[in-house]
């Protein structure tokens, strides 16, 4: 698979976001973006519904097959692998001393589990009996204290190929220092395994110190890269056959894009790939409508995500955990499984259209995190589903138009709705139907809150100060009184939001990241030792990217992770951007101090002057792509004219039914509409309750602002 990114501006570009409810295709060419599609996801495989999705945007658009020259996608197969332990089974190799390392593990009680007496630790990410060990030791200066003795690699070699194990995983203490060992290591295991194995090492995954992470990123790596191998080669296949013979680049964690073939070998990668993709939607958006500073928030119909984007930047982690639980989003340490890559920071919770709606032992409702997904999907689906969800009680309520639906692609059955929630909700609690809808609506709205908490409150952040910009299916319908949580005013809809994330992949560029360990106190730095380190990532980034480092289209990003003398942790901060030449002076020690202590008083509230280390260099190469204008989909004469109908909606502050204008996008104008409102924009629903107002700009953006906010 080619990595050659370099297309014609004059083609058309696919975005294709798979997620656990609908896949999302964007069509955009030369005039900007032609059509949508949203269809169902396909989980036993997930390339029929991508097929039938891109088909469907083509058709739509008039627009043949061989015209489309990039197809950027977003995908959930590496987390899915991770937490349905759908990988493939791997060996582990670690040195001698160290086999249980992965066994052992570490995790931390957290919620609930922190008072249950029969609380059982999680499992380790593989069997016991597949952890290996070879004879070998170097110190933390990379020193030789044991030589590697070849033979016993050999013999453990053997042992995984006689056990029928044809992934590997190679991480030995102090490797990021001096990866000698690790790679010849990696040569015998590949010597004696059968042709087509999978040899990974931290060496060239992300050489960083502390072992576990290290350990078990490069254990998920070797876990899914096969699956995400074989899953590209089948959609690229499917893609030719329906007649696009673009290569698939694929949305990674961090925010840009990688082609098929460095998405296969970096897997762990693409773990946050259709999240990172949204946040980039919420990004553009806000900066179209003049906010700089917003709070992401994506709904879904399996979950929803929020994030918060800064001075027109998204946040990154360079640690987040898979798998994990707790009310710290990725970062709770202890929890999941640790991945050492950078990603854009990011809450999750099991809250979607499908979640279901249930009552447990104790009478109470609950609301996810179980979700109906596609198959059955929502009991309103008409496809075998029986239990309530949240798009059941939104359809209910009369939020949704049950001939409208996924941009008029499929019916709702209300009946079906009612008849599940009367059952299973409402009679056993003993209340109305209206009742126990609202009720299932508003918890859902109270974990989405969660979420927005947890990257904002819990990360010293006070959300009053930021917009919500709302997108996926189900976003745009909660978004206001998820915002109402926070005392936010104003909340931005942009143009396409219920396929928000497929949007933002087409405006990403191809990218990568590198990473290498130097642990080294302000007295012992040498610039030289410093601009030689950054050159050597940026040389073997680019060449993962194949791009010239000197070519005018490609960007990097140097920074370096910072810490106290004489702290664990650490800080990453920006050293420069640009591209070859010498970045290190005289003034660049002062700036790092500078920089790190505004940072570190950011981040903890006290004083982070004094003595600092420097512990590990990153870069990030980004090769800017020729991109198609996404622009906003053309309105209609209609535009500001009014409502188009009105339908029975129920509203909590009435507590009853009372008929509400429905207006398409094209009707609202320039000049605020009072709510109570609904808008019906294609492949979402936008719910402005009372006290809210609503106007579209001049960029299409719906903005909902608080009545009490108008001047």
């Amino acid at each position: 698979m080619s990595a050659d990114p370099n297309h014609s501006p004059n083609g058309y570009a696919l975005g294709i976001d798979v997620g656990g409810t609908f896949t999302d295709v964007v069509l955009a060419g030369p005039a900007g973006q032609e059509s949508v599609a949203k269809t169902l996801s396909t989980h036993g495989d997930p390339t029929e519904g991508i097929v039938k999705g891109v088909q469907a945007a083509l058709a739509t658009a008039g627009v043949e097959p061989t015209a489309v020259n990039r197809v950027v996608h977003a995908t959930t197969l590496a987390t899915n692998a991770i937490l349905e332990q759908k990988g493939v089974r791997v060996a582990h190799i670690g040195t001698r001393g160290f086999r249980n390392l992965l066994p052992l593990g570490r995790y931390a009680r957290v919620e609930e589990d922190r008072f249950d007496t029969f609380f059982d630790p999680p499992l380790s990410p593989i069997p016991a009996a597949d952890c290996f060990d070879v004879h070998e030791r170097l110190d933390s200066a990379g020193e030789v204290i044991i030589a590697l003795d070849e033979s016993s690699v050999r013999t453990v070699a053997e042992q995984i190929r006689d056990r029928g194990i044809r992934s590997v995983s190679i991480a030995l203490l102090h490797s990021y220092v001096n990866p000698a060992h690790e790679l010849r290591t990696a040569e015998i295991v590949r010597d004696v395994l059968p042709a087509g194995a999978t040899v990974v090492t931290s060496a060239e995954v992300w050489p960083e110190l502390r072992e576990y992470e290290r350990t078990t990123t490069t254990l998920m790596s070797a876990y899914v890269g096969p699956v995400m191998v074989s899953y590209l080669r089948k959609l690229e296949q499917r893609l030719r056959d329906a007649g696009i013979d673009a290569r698939v680049q694929v949305m990674e964690s961090g925010g840009g894009v990688m082609s098929a073939d460095l998405a296969g070998r970096r897997a762990v990668a693409t773990i946050e790939s259709g999240p990172a993709a949204g946040v980039l939607a919420a990004r553009a958006a806000g900066l179209s409508a003049g906010k700089p500073d917003v709070i992401s928030f994506d709904m879904g119909g399996t979950t929803a995500k929020a994030s918060v984007v800064r001075n027109g930047a998204p946040a990154i982690t360079t640690e987040f955990h898979v798998g994990g639980k707790g009310s710290f989003g990725g970062r709770r340490a202890g929890t999941g499984v640790p991945i050492k890559t950078p990603a854009i920071d990011l809450a999750e919770v099991g809250a979607g259209g499908g979640s279901i709606a249930w009552v447990d032992q104790g009478r109470s409702l609950r609301v996810g995190p179980h979700s109906a997904g596609s198959e059955p999907g929502p009991a309103c689906y008409a496809r075998g589903g029986l239990d309530p969800t949240v798009t059941d009680a939104n359809l209910v309520l009369g939020y949704l138009d049950p001939i409208g639906f996924a941009g008029g692609t499929m019916g709702l059955e209300p009946e079906n709705s009612d008849r599940a929630i009367r059952e299973r909700v409402a009679e056993p609690l003993g209340v109305g139907l209206e009742a126990a809808a609202n009720a299932i609506h508003e918890i859902a709205n109270a974990t989405m809150a969660a979420a927005v908490r947890v990257v904002t409150v819990q990360r010293g952040l006070d959300p009053r100060n930021f917009s919500v910009v709302a997108f996926g299916g189900a976003g745009p319908m909660h978004a206001a009184r998820v915002a109402e949580e926070f005392d936010i005013g104003t909340v931005i809809i942009p143009p396409s939001c219920g396929v928000g994330s497929a949007v933002g992949l087409l405006g990403t560029d191809l990218s990568t990241d590198r990473v290498l360990t130097r642990l080294c106190h302000e007295n012992e730095i040498d610039g030289r030792s410093v601009d030689d380190t950054f050159v050597q990532l940026s040389e073997a980034a680019a060449t993962d990217l194949g791009v010239e480092l000197a070519a005018p289209t490609t960007r990097v990003e140097r920074s370096v992770d910072v810490r106290l003398a004489g702290q664990a942790h650490e800080l990453t901060i920006r050293i420069s951007d640009g591209g070859s030449g010498r970045h290190w002076d005289d003034t660049s020690l002062p700036e790092l101090r500078a920089r790190f202590a505004t940072k570190y008083k950011e981040a903890y509230g006290i004083d982070g002057s004094g003595p600092i280390e420097l512990v590990s260099y990153r870069v990030r190469v980004t090769h800017v792509v020729p991109k198609v204008p996404l622009g906003r989909r053309a309105t209609s004469d209609a535009r500001g004219q009014g409502p188009s109908r009105k339908r029975r909606v129920w509203f909590r502050e009435f507590g009853e039914y009372r008929e509400t204008p429905v207006y398409e996008r094209e009707g609202i104008g320039a000049e605020p509409v009072p709510g109570p409102l609904v808008i019906a924009d294609g492949e979402s629903t936008i719910v402005v309750p009372p006290a809210w107002n609503a106007l579209v700009d001049g960029e299409f953006n719906v903005i909902l602002s608080r009545a009490s906010e108008e001047k």
